[in-house]
């Protein structure tokens, strides 16, 4: 008989072995993501799980792109707007957003509420583009795919510790 396996156990079992991947066999793959009509790439370590959207809990007297709190297996997260919190439209929730947790090696419960995911991606067939003037601190690089999509890489680190990613309060 099969041995039962519980969804965090899988879970866990999955992001160790994409980052097992990463870090061997793909140290060019990125997890891609789209956030309003941006795409960026996530290094495989930096990243956390995915889910989908659960029910977020508003909380007075936060700026717009703090869209709450989320109970997901007991542990309180902060949820992040990521394409408000960038300057852009407010992110619709659709069945296709996701939240993208942040690394347990950060210390931080926070995720990314983004539009959609889009797997992963190996940034060797992608053309390499110069930094762009008033790009975002955490936009740690910038490329065009093949089809002649623009992405920028997101430096979870350089978020994360961000004096305005910090501060939620109004």
């Amino acid at each position: 008989m099969a041995r039962k396996v519980s969804l965090r156990e899988f879970q866990q079992a999955l992001v160790r072995r994409l980052s097992e991947a990463a870090t061997s066999a793909a140290p060019s793959a990125r997890l891609g993501i789209q956030s309003g009509g941006d795409y960026w790439l996530v290094r495989l370590e930096e990243a956390g799980e995915v889910i989908p959207v659960p029910r977020l809990t508003p909380v007075p007297l936060t700026r717009r792109w703090f869209r709450g709190l989320a109970n997901i297996r007991g542990n309180l997260y902060s949820v992040i707007d990521y394409a408000l919190f960038c300057g852009g439209e407010p992110t619709h929730e659709t069945p296709d957003c996701r939240l993208l947790l942040v690394s347990d090696r950060y210390h931080m419960n926070a995720a990314l509420l983004v539009s959609k995911m889009l797997g992963l991606r190996n940034v060797q067939g992608f053309e390499t583009q110069p930094a762009a003037e008033g790009d975002r601190p955490w936009a740690s690089g910038r490329f065009v795919d093949p089809e002649g999509r623009a992405w920028r890489e997101l430096s979870m680190s350089d978020l994360v510790y961000n004096n305005d990613f910090l501060e939620a309060g109004a």
